[in-house]
This record gives C-alpha cells, structure tokens and sequence, in this order.
C-alpha cells in the first residue's frame, strides 16, 4: 500500500493554514532522510525555538546582572533547542493519529507515513541523551529542576484532551528555563525570579491562544480542548487580561529586581505590542493570527533588551 503524500507538492491544492510547506529551507538544504526528523524537531519552524530561548536569555542576564558567560549561553541555547524539539516530538507522537484530521497539521512527518512510530520515538532517545550530557554543564540544583520539567513537557499534548487550559502547562514547561537560568547563576531562585517566568507563562497562554483559535473548528470536531474554545467569542477580553497580567508581573518583578529606568521604558513598548495585537486579532478571523503569533517575536526580544538596559 502506497503511503500517504508527505507535503503537498507546488501543483497541489494546498490548504491555507497546513504547517508544511514544500519549498522551504529544509527541502532545499537538507538530505531527504534527514527532512522528516528536522520537521518533526520543528526545525522548519524556529519561532518556537526564539519564543523558548529569548525569556531564557533575559533571565540570564537578570541573574548575571549583566551578559553571562558564553559557555552559559551556548548551554542554554542548546537546551532550548533540544527539549522544544523533544517537547514537539511527543506532540505528535500522541497526536498521530488525529493530526490528519486538521487541516494546519496534516502533513506532518508521523501522520503523513513519512517516519514511523519507532523511528520517532528513537530520534526523541538521541535528543534526550544529548539532553542529559548538557546537564553535566550546570549544578546540582539546576539538574533537579531540569527532571522535573521532562514529565511537564511529556504531560502537555495530553492535555487538550481533558481540560481546556493546556497552554497554561505549555508556559510551565517551555519558560522552565528562566528558572533554571537562576539556579545554575545564582544557586537560588528569588521570588523577582518567579515573578519573571510567571509573567511568561501568563504571556504565553495569551500568545498561543491567538495560535489555538487557528485550530478552533477542528477541535470541536474531534473533541479536543483549549483556551480558544474556553474563551469562544471573548478572545480578545481573555488575551487582554493574560498580557495584563504579563507586564504586571514584569514591572513588580523588574522592581524587586531593582532594574534602572530604562527596563520600564521597554515594559512600555511592550504594552503598546501588545496593544497593537489586540487591536489586529479577531476571533472570527483566526487564520489572520499567526502574524500576530511570530510577532511575540518582539516581545522577546524586547525583554532581552529590558534586561540588558535595565541591569546597567
């Protein structure tokens, strides 16, 4: 029996919001035996990637007050990387079997026949392994707090089948490593500490909610959940109030931090980003929202910056 079509070829017709897409770098670039595993590292996709490592990278600094050493960086970086890609893997491992019913995710690597079950669940082993040779790198303490987040990220695709919040568990795990940026720094994680990363989760429930609402009409289909379907129509009064949440969070914590006042002046573009994305998203037209997600791009990058400036 013949295996489904990977991606849709340029002469097919291809549904707007599919993930795949067949002219990108890792068709150009990359062996063909090589694409499938790239793909289901969501490595065709890096936003997720920047949106895991920028908070990492601003806590770093916060820690360091000032820039971390760059064997700390490269360290981090690298997990970032390794444990959003495992994050992914068991994504679609567990989703196997209903992404080809949704039309972002049908084309991807374990759905679409391009990688079977084994050759996933091996490639997930060898990350994991490299995982663990980078936790040799950071103290005891860091090492405990990184076991602890593996069940967290493992836990997170199963969510959505039973409760409409799991973008709550999704910011746990991938904002895990402003946390563990404190405690290989510092050897603590101070409450300012906490309220940063709980400043990040709250942002990404809000940002990946705007993402959630692309997949709304397949979930109710399939009778899966997710804050888009818990929010319905006041998405954007819910999303408000998440990004709210976000800078206060970053203000008091930038406060007890003792940031100078030029942290504040990039809280305050932030605010007005996260104006602008509120004023351009609409619930009724989902597939315009993932602008608006790559655009949290920006809010990384502009807390990095906050850091930065603020520490000085």
């Amino acid at each position: 029996m013949s295996q489904p079509s990977a991606l849709p070829t340029p002469a097919q017709a291809r549904p707007d919001l599919s993930d795949m897409r067949p002219d990108d770098w890792v068709a150009h670039y990359l062996p063909a035996a090589w694409g499938p595993y790239a793909r289901l590292a969501r490595l065709d996709r890096p936003v997720g990637t920047w949106l895991t490592l920028l908070p990492t990278l601003a806590a770093l600094v916060q820690a360091a007050d000032g820039v971390p050493t760059f064997w700390r960086l490269l360290i981090f970086s690298l997990g970032a990387l390794l444990m959003r890609g495992v994050g992914c893997c068991f994504n679609d491992i567990f989703d196997r079997d209903i992404d080809h019913q949704v039309e972002r995710t049908r084309f991807r690597p374990l759905t679409s026949g391009q990688l079977r079950l084994s050759q996933a669940l091996w490639f997930v082993l060898a990350q994991l392994l490299v995982c663990a040779v980078l936790l040799m790198a950071i103290n005891s303490y860091s090492r405990w707090l990184a076991v602890v987040l593996l069940p967290i990220v493992i836990i997170y695709p199963l969510c959505k089948r039973f409760t409409y919040w799991p973008q709550i568990v999704l910011g746990i795990a991938f904002n895990w490593g402003m946390l563990m940026a404190w405690s290989d720094t510092r050897g603590i994680v101070p409450i300012a500490a906490v309220l940063m990363w709980l400043g990040a989760v709250l942002w990404q429930v809000g940002y990946d909610s705007i993402y959630a609402y692309i997949d709304r009409s397949d979930d109710v289909r399939l009778g899966l959940h997710s804050t888009a379907l818990r929010f319905g129509l006041d998405g954007k009064r819910w999303i408000s109030g998440f990004y709210i949440g976000a800078l206060v969070c970053w203000l008091v914590g930038g406060v007890l931090m003792g940031m100078g006042w030029a942290y504040y002046l990039l809280m305050l573009m932030i605010a007005l980003h996260f104006t602008w994305q509120m004023l351009a998203f609409d619930v009724n037209q989902p597939e315009k929202g993932l602008p608006l997600f790559r655009a949290n791009m920006w809010v990384g990058a502009m807390l990095v910056i906050a850091a930065l400036v603020g520490v000085q």
